[in-house]
């Protein structure tokens, strides 16, 4: 890989660049299409059924069903980033991708990723209030502030974001346009140029930290103050239904970050680890939480466990 730099006048950006899937494993992409397709399906249905049951439930317009609402949001919009690109490649051999187009598949993946950490950050924040300022929750957290906080949420993910599409702008490619990968992201598409990548580098690690880093820290603090005041709670049934509050969040926040912070590190640190290996992976941290996240929160949350289950009558 050349690291001189190149001068302005031979930069360039190529038309398109060649998405190539799993590299060694081509022979395999439709026995590999066939799990990814079925976990997509399941995330489409069951983020659109939580959707469904919160939008047309008044009595679910709280700020916990609220925030759930746009966790299952992100949750369609975070998987169909990619997903349906995937499997064109895997299904048509539709492998290339215009350098544009590549461009706004990197910005939504890492967008709506910054977006949904956001998200878990605010319900974590919801269940502190929930938990330790029970008498001012509906007061703190009414539609309106929940409102002001979606906005935020989605505009931190846009503005932080936004700057991978200048450094990659800013970069000269001298030929090699092809990406062993499924989809586009910031640093595979940056190692193919031909001039240092430092910023990109140090941008994206200092996103990394200071976005989702920060948000982790934020989540264990609220954590840690909602199970001193569970603990201080006079009798065991109302800590045991204080915990169960909580239950479901926890799972989604494991099921979220453990997938991409080991993909993040393998990805930079983890030079022995197969190619192969880290691009499954990869694509599984981006559609494990929406396929699980329905599940944890339909099977752990009553109101939603009642209102499936009369669904599944109704439509008998």
């Amino acid at each position: 890989m050349l690291t001189a730099s190149i001068p302005n006048d031979t930069a360039f950006h190529p038309s398109t660049f060649i998405l190539l899937g799993i590299p060694g494993m081509q022979d395999l992409h439709i026995w590999i299409s066939i799990p990814f397709f079925s976990m997509y399906i399941l995330a489409l249905a069951g983020n659109g059924t939580i959707l469904f049951i919160i939008m047309t439930d008044k009595t679910l317009h709280e700020p916990m069903y609220l925030f759930l609402c746009l966790l299952s949001i992100t949750d369609l919009v975070l998987c169909s980033t990619t997903l349906p690109k995937m499997l064109a490649i895997f299904w048509l051999d539709a492998h290339s991708i215009s350098f544009h187009g590549c461009l706004t598949q990197m910005f939504f993946v890492h967008a709506v990723f910054a977006t949904e950490s956001a998200i878990l950050l605010a319900m974590a924040f919801d269940r502190y209030v929930a938990i330790c300022r029970p008498l001012h929750y509906t007061s703190i957290l009414n539609a309106t502030v929940i409102g002001k906080i979606g906005a935020a949420c989605v505009a931190r993910g846009l503005l932080f974001v936004f700057p991978f599409i200048i450094l990659i702008k800013r970069l000269p490619f001298c030929g090699r346009h092809i990406l062993a990968h499924t989809y586009c992201e910031h640093m595979g598409i940056a190692k193919l140029a031909c001039t240092s990548i430092k910023p990109n580098t140090i941008y994206g690690l200092t996103v990394a930290l200071s976005v989702t880093g920060m948000d982790v820290v934020l989540i264990a603090t609220s954590y840690v103050l909602i199970l001193r005041a569970v603990l201080r709670l006079p009798s065991q049934d109302a800590q045991l239904r204080a915990f169960s509050t909580c239950g479901a969040h926890i799972c989604v926040i494991l099921v979220f970050y453990i997938p991409a912070f080991f993909s993040f590190f393998t990805h930079r640190f983890g030079r022995h680890v197969p190619p192969q290996a880290h691009i499954i992976l990869a694509n599984l941290y981006l559609l494990v939480p929406p396929v699980l996240n329905p599940l944890v929160y339909g099977i752990n949350t009553k109101q939603i466990r009642i209102r499936i289950l009369g669904l599944s009558l109704w439509r008998r």
